[in-house]
């Protein structure tokens, strides 16, 4: 008699112990970890015993505690941003405005009288003047035409020394520039937001400016 070979829809599985044994797990040392190879004993552990698993979460802790001193840190500057008035962020404006000029102009020189700055002078040798004074032109405090790196004899034992700025101004700028910037009435008001966004704005330009080779003046001029 004949015999007619079984057929199979689906060989059959054989399972080995090989097939079954469970890969080995590096201790994360990113984590806290030891870096040593282990035997997980379940399909989500991480750690290779007690002490590592106590390391694993300290630092877990130690990041949730950060994150949250950072977003305590950030609010609360947000809140003392909030609370400023307009005289404080006038100052902090025309302090930014005043580095970034220093910063500009540090290589031209004087505008009155043509000095070379000089970096080793105690507490700097370049100021910011105003060609048009504060007290007589309070709207052109924040004109970037008014104001120019200027040395400290000039600025403040010759009072400005406003002939020789303006000789700077118009050896600069021209004669046009100049007139328009001594008939200008034009009053300016700003509100608290619009000297935030011009503090910001020449904080910004200082901080490029002071990333060139040119040497800067001050520490405060270098502090980004």
């Amino acid at each position: 008699m004949k015999r007619t070979p079984m057929k199979r829809s689906a060989p059959l599985r054989i399972t080995t112990q090989a097939t079954n044994q469970v890969k080995p797990k590096t201790c994360a040392k990113a984590k806290g970890g030891c870096g040593v190879k282990f035997i997980p004993a379940r399909p989500m552990q991480c750690a290779c015993g007690p002490r590592c698993a106590q390391a694993f979460a300290a630092l877990a802790n130690a990041k949730k505690a950060a994150k949250a001193a950072a977003d305590d840190k950030r609010k609360t500057k947000a809140q003392l941003e909030a609370l400023k008035t307009l005289p404080t962020l006038a100052k902090e404006c025309e302090r930014e405005m005043n580095r970034y000029v220093r910063l500009r102009d540090w290589h031209l020189g004087c505008i009155s009288c043509g000095k070379a700055f000089n970096p080793d002078q105690i507490g700097g040798s370049c100021d910011a003047g105003h060609y048009r004074s504060k007290g007589s032109a309070k709207h052109l405090r924040f004109d970037e035409r008014n104001l120019h790196g200027q040395c400290k004899h000039c600025n403040d034992y010759l009072a400005g020394n406003p002939i020789g700025y303006r000789m700077g101004l118009i050896w600069r700028h021209g004669i046009e520039m100049v007139e328009a910037l001594e008939c200008d009435q034009e009053p300016r008001k700003y509100t608290r937001q619009d000297l935030r966004d011009k503090r910001d704005f020449y904080r910004a330009k200082a901080n490029a400016l002071a990333k060139h080779p040119n040497p800067a003046l001050t520490t405060e001029d270098r502090q980004a």
